[in-house]
């Protein structure tokens, strides 16, 4: 094979991980020809509404589907997090390279930390996951929406429109971006999204022979530790219309994970941990005891009314 097309979104961030998966192949394949397919999707079109408001996580990916379905494209890089937890028929996950740092990351000109924000302060995020886990631990703060790549977001958050910002590390680290002052949100005080930091690269089912050349951007700890997470979620049948958290990690021949689901405003949180041996199949099945067990604590009565809603 000469040439392969990838198909991407068109944000700096998603051009970066396009532009990494391309120059893992070309290091690989000598004389191979990678070329991106810049496509616009609907989560990239509608910027003045919440996700969890216009359809949530399959915004960003629907359109990049349809080139891989069509032929258009060869191969599709993801973030996980903007993953359906389905799969259109006809196309699988080929590999899931190694997870970049996958917590989340308080960005300020004026204040070092969330501790530090005053009450009433003004902080932005379209994430209901990260509202949610705001509000549990300062309930005085305004929320307020803010959509954007990561640049426009920063900008926003510099220009005075909000007192500070929370973002995904990866993003932030893989751009080369920041802020003045800056706080790691780290578990088990604050857990991330599904997938978060991770990428996933999407081909159709039928090409055997990509699958083959990709398998060696596949990390095993990786993917394992992201099928606990998706199935934790998918068992909740959750999206980005539910604050909902997870985070596994491989450790040996054991993967450790803690998970959460909340009501927006953050007084009803919901939080559990479990661990199993390092398989993807022993993972998924965990993942979808641990949503169990919640639903069962009481996180079934917060979904029922985010859903009615």
């Amino acid at each position: 094979m000469k040439k392969l097309v990838i198909a991407t979104r068109g944000s700096a961030l998603a051009l970066w991980q396009a532009e990494h998966v391309r120059s893992l192949l070309t290091e690989r394949y000598a004389g191979l020809e990678v070329e991106l397919l810049v496509l616009k999707t609907k989560g990239d079109i509608i910027l003045d509404v919440p996700l969890a408001k216009v359809g949530g996580k399959g915004l960003f990916v629907k359109e990049i589907e349809e080139a891989l379905l069509s032929g258009a494209a060869d191969l599709a890089v993801h973030s996980m997090k903007d993953v359906p937890m389905v799969l259109p028929e006809g196309l699988v996950l080929a590999a899931v390279p190694p997870r970049e740092i996958c917590t989340d990351v308080f960005l300020s000109e004026r204040y070092a930390s969330l501790e530090e924000l005053p009450d009433g302060a003004v902080l932005g995020t379209s994430s209901l996951r990260r509202q949610a886990q705001v509000l549990a631990m300062r309930p005085g703060l305004r929320i307020e929406m803010l959509r954007g790549n990561v640049e426009t977001r920063l900008r926003k958050m510099r220009e005075g429109q909000y007192d500070a910002i929370i973002l995904a590390r990866a993003g932030v680290k893989r751009l080369g971006l920041g802020a003045s002052k800056e706080q790691d949100l780290v578990p088990p005080s604050f857990i991330p999204a599904v997938g978060q930091g991770a990428l996933g690269i999407e081909i159709r089912d039928d090409r055997a022979d990509l699958k083959e050349m990709l398998a060696f951007l596949d990390d095993a700890p990786t993917r394992i530790a992201v099928t606990a997470e998706r199935a934790f979620l998918r068992r909740l049948d959750g999206g980005c219309q539910v604050p909902i958290a997870a985070h596994a990690v491989v450790g040996g021949d054991s993967v450790d994970m803690e998970a959460l689901v909340a009501s927006p405003d953050g007084m009803r949180v919901f939080r559990g941990t479990s661990s199993c041996g390092a398989d993807a199949q022993a993972a998924g099945s965990m993942g979808e005891e641990l949503a169990v067990r919640l639903l069962g604590e009481g996180a079934d009565r917060v979904l029922a009314e985010l859903y009615e809603g």
